[in-house]
């Protein structure tokens, strides 16, 4: 198996799984209690709290630990909203967020607040125009993703946030998929909140972080115990965090050369692709995107039978979203670019892990050219593109 499906998921690093076993085992005490095993626990919890805050220059006592990306992302923003609805009731936010942004602000929007959706250009970025005249008296966030999930394409974080910032708005950002791929710096980035998760670095499912910057107040949206200051309660996921820190220990250790490496796979990739494959193109920005992700597009064929076949070749890959790579609609990022419907179905996206070798280069690409061949042949609509 050739594994190129890192935005999905990651595999666990050894490393990773060796810190969390013996808080499966031995250390397996409840982080709140008194005796060793508890104060064990709430050791290791708050080494680990002080491992994600150094990889995003964050202070330990800023990260509140959660079951993932999706509910950080729906404590930031709910938890901003509820906390400031007497202020103003306006979002704003894009129209290529990922599922966990965009339906929270539908929900939102269901129980009276407003949202703004910024449209992304054509290569994906946001225009910090737009964003400046979308903004009101009773705008009370702005959430826009760091990178996103399926062109890759990296937002003016650090620009939008400074705009926020003037307008004394708060400004959250989903960065599940940046964090541990490029450098993530809080206060260069001018943000108040940050979403992570740590099975897209090599960490564990189940478990995440929400960076809140000191002084901002949200309102809790699960109740219960005092944990986590009170913000995200409920009993901790120790080995959970544990294997979070450690993911992130090894991100920040590696970060550079991780980067340097996947980026200099997925450029020749795209090279030959490009080159070899006709009518193929590339989805995103050709170079303000994250280092390991590709995303093409091929006229004439269907993602989920390019997805198969390649399945079949040993390559996992995906078209469109892994959260909602089952549905069969287009992808919404793809179609806010201004594909068309057909064109956006035709989309295949490689995400490349450290563990990918630069060997691997060309039965990719060959097995991604035979398989665009092979379905081309079946296609009515490319013989009408040929025609």
């Amino acid at each position: 198996m050739i594994y190129m499906d890192h935005s999905a998921t990651s595999p666990v690093d050894p490393e990773v799984f060796k810190a969390m076993e013996p808080y499966f085992v031995n250390s397996y005490g409840n982080a709140s209690t008194l005796y060793s095993l508890g104060r064990e626990a709430r050791k290791a919890m708050e080494e680990s709290r002080k491992m994600v805050a150094s990889l995003i220059r964050a202070k330990p006592d800023e990260i509140i630990f959660t079951s993932g990306g999706t509910e950080s992302d729906n404590i930031a923003i709910k938890g901003i909203a509820y906390r400031l609805r007497d202020k103003g009731n306006h979002i704003i936010t894009s129209n290529i967020e990922h599922p966990a942004v965009d339906e929270t602000c539908k929900y939102l929007e269901n129980n009276g607040f407003k949202v703004t959706y910024l449209p992304a250009g054509e290569d994906g970025i946001i225009n910090t125009n737009d964003l400046e005249e979308a903004i009101i008296d009773k705008t009370i966030l702005i959430t826009i993703m760091h990178a996103n999930n399926e062109i890759g394409t990296i937002q003016p974080i650090k620009e939008i946030g400074a705009i926020a910032r003037e307008k004394k708005i708060v400004f959250h950002t989903d960065a599940v998929q940046s964090v541990g791929k490029i450098p993530v710096n809080v206060d260069d980035l001018n943000v108040d909140m940050l979403s992570l998760s740590a099975h897209k670095l090599y960490g564990p499912k189940g478990v995440g972080a929400l960076y809140i910057k000191k002084g901002v107040r949200v309102e809790p949206i699960i109740h219960g115990g005092g944990h986590e200051k009170g913000i995200r309660p409920g009993t901790e996921n120790v080995a959970g965090i544990v294997g979070l820190g450690k993911a992130c220990q090894i991100a920040e250790e590696n970060l550079y050369e991780t980067a340097q490496y996947v980026a200099s796979i997925r450029d020749e990739i795209i090279k030959k692709v490009l080159e070899q494959i006709e009518k193929s193109y590339l989805n995103g920005h050709p170079t303000n995107r994250l280092p390991n992700n590709i995303n093409f597009r091929f006229t004439g064929i269907e993602g989920e039978s390019l997805v198969l076949h390649l399945d079949a070749k040993g390559i996992a890959s995906s078209t469109g979203s892994a959260c909602s790579s089952k549905k069969l609609e287009p992808s919404h990022v793809l179609m806010a670019l201004g594909l068309k419907e057909v064109d956006a179905h035709g989309s295949l996206r490689l995400t490349l892990g450290k563990e990918n070798k630069k060997e691997e280069i060309d039965y990719i690409v060959d097995s991604i050219k035979n398989a665009v061949e092979t379905l081309r042949q079946l296609s009515p609509l490319w013989c009408q593109v040929k025609e």
